[in-house]
């Protein structure tokens, strides 16, 4: 698995801040959507999602993440949809190509960059979805993972 290190984009979102089940993510994605769609701007990246609890930690439906989508546009917050900007950030990264539950073992590399390079994190992980079960199988998903660093 190949990991390397870029500084992100700033980014201007769409987000929901959701606590349940991560198989969820279907129908908050198509919420965000129609909140575009209504609102008249257009998507300007794949969608991601921030974990802020573990699977390991937490029961399922006690999943705590923000799920969103970058847009370009005039918009206004409605109801559960928020609207932030994400400023650039250095990451260190990886490109997961498979099911969604063969993931962990992309976090775990990038947990050992992060010793061995004495990087510090400094935020939560975030997952970047170039497409989606609905498009393609299972065995072509491509999710890039990202890990927020900084040099200690």
């Amino acid at each position: 698995m190949e990991i390397n290190q870029k500084k992100t984009e700033e980014k201007h979102v769409a987000y929901i801040f959701y606590r349940g089940y991560v198989e969820d993510m279907g129908k908050l994605i198509g919420e965000i959507v129609d909140w575009m769609i209504d609102q008249d701007v257009k998507m300007s990246g794949p969608p991601y999602s921030v974990y802020y609890t573990s699977p390991k930690e937490v029961l399922p439906n006690d999943m705590q993440y923000e799920l969103g989508i970058p847009f370009k546009g005039e918009a206004s917050e409605l109801g559960k949809i928020k609207i932030k900007d994400i400023p650039a950030q250095e990451v260190i990264y990886a490109l997961n190509k498979g099911p969604y539950n063969k993931i962990g073992a992309v976090y775990e590399s990038l947990m050992n960059k992060i010793i061995e390079e004495g990087f510090q994190m400094v935020g939560a992980p975030i997952e970047i979805y170039f497409n989606s079960p609905m498009e393609v199988s299972e065995d072509e998903l491509l999710t890039e993972v990202q890990f927020p660093i900084v040099k200690v």
